[in-house]
């Protein structure tokens, strides 16, 4: 099956485990998955209240002037947050996603882009640069199925009460309705996510999410030869998956140096230009380094979890690494969140960057 895509992750999505690894770290054309990242900047603008779900965005000519898939909308009409959020996730249309894109970031999609690559690279993602909002053909827009499984799991972290948008199986819009082009939505057991993509460089990718007796994993698959190939990859690595963590076999980690759509030495000089302005540097921290606590009203978010056990577990890491307490706070979609609340500004910002020297994922929130 390995010969019929070109690279591959199955990962725990509450502790970050990596379960299989298949060229994981060579780079590729991201195509429609870009539009995760997409979706977690309108999700944090929804968090911090620069967005609301009721709120309305006027269509540019730019947007719709897009290149397909697309929702067909027309310059100068207005979309609700929600629906362009749906339409985004499920019909994965590239006008929306540019629309999205122009009214977060000043009116210009690559302003947007420049954020896209900066954020990516403070939660995490070593090797991904975005040109677009959309994922359309560009030779600098480039990921890694390591990174997109990465940004996967910091949506459904940072954001679990917009998860739900990903599980969207149809949607109607204006009369039609739209099928969402994740397969494993219909026919895989406990599968609650994600997003496909497509373009004739990247080829045919999928990240799905799935669970199974208490466990919560993540596939990614990119560069399948076909739609077929693609599910039925996703399949089989699922099921390997909980089977391994049943079994507690010890990860598989496979690579070739031919499967690649990309050379690395294809990546542009402006790309590690700015990768290496974006990148956030740290001091060393030691674990015995308790970082400043003072009231306010911002809080840092230390993930959200499929079970309070797992809640649990992360409370104890962050007061015994950071000498700091959190919470634990359900959420409507029955996951929990790790929540430290009350801070000042400044104290959030001490304590995300001690997190993040200390290896702990973690994000500030208003």
């Amino acid at each position: 099956m390995a010969a019929q895509y070109r690279a591959a992750l199955v990962a725990n999505m509450d502790n970050g485990r990596v379960l299989i690894k298949e060229n994981s770290d060579q780079l590729n054309y991201p195509a429609s998955l870009t539009k995760i990242m997409t979706l977690y900047l309108t999700f944090d603008a929804l968090e911090h209240g620069r967005l609301h779900l009721d709120d309305y965005l006027i269509v540019s000519n730019s947007a719709a002037a897009a290149s397909p898939v697309k929702l067909g909308i027309a310059a100068g009409s207005k979309i609700s947050v929600e629906d362009a959020i749906k339409a985004v996730a499920v019909l994965s249309a590239n006008d929306v996603a540019r629309v999205l894109a122009e009214n977060l970031k000043g009116g210009k999609e690559g302003n947007f882009a420049d954020m896209m690559t900066r954020v990516a690279n403070e939660i995490g993602l070593t090797n991904t640069n975005f040109e677009n909002s959309s994922g359309l053909p560009n030779d600098d827009h480039l990921s890694t199925a390591r990174d997109i499984a990465l940004l996967s799991m910091a949506v459904y972290k940072h954001f679990p009460q917009y998860w739900k948008y990903f599980g969207i199986r149809t949607w109607t819009y204006n009369g039609k309705t739209y099928t969402n082009g994740n397969r494993l939505l219909a026919s895989y057991p406990g599968c609650d996510g994600m997003k496909t993509g497509f373009t004739n460089k990247s080829r045919y990718s999928l990240v799905a999410t799935a669970k199974r007796d208490g466990a919560h994993l993540i596939v990614v698959v990119l560069g399948a030869e076909n739609k077929d190939v693609r599910a039925s990859a996703a399949t089989q690595l699922l099921n390997r998956g909980f089977a391994m963590l049943e079994s507690g076999a010890a990860p598989i980690v496979k690579n070739s140096p031919t499967v690649s759509a990309v050379k690395p030495q294809t990546m542009s000089a402006a790309y590690s230009a700015a990768a290496a302005s974006v990148a956030p540097t740290y001091n060393v921290v030691s674990a015995r380094t308790v970082p400043t606590v003072t009231s306010g009203n911002a809080g840092v978010q230390f993930g959200a979890f499929s079970s309070h056990n797992a809640a649990a577990t992360q409370v104890a890491n962050v007061k015994n690494k950071l000498g700091v307490n959190t919470t634990i706070e359900p959420t409507a979609n029955g996951m929990y969140r790790v929540r430290a609340n009350g801070l000042s500004d400044a104290a959030a910002a001490d304590i995300r960057t001690h997190a993040s020297a200390m290896g702990i994922d973690c994000y500030i929130f208003h």
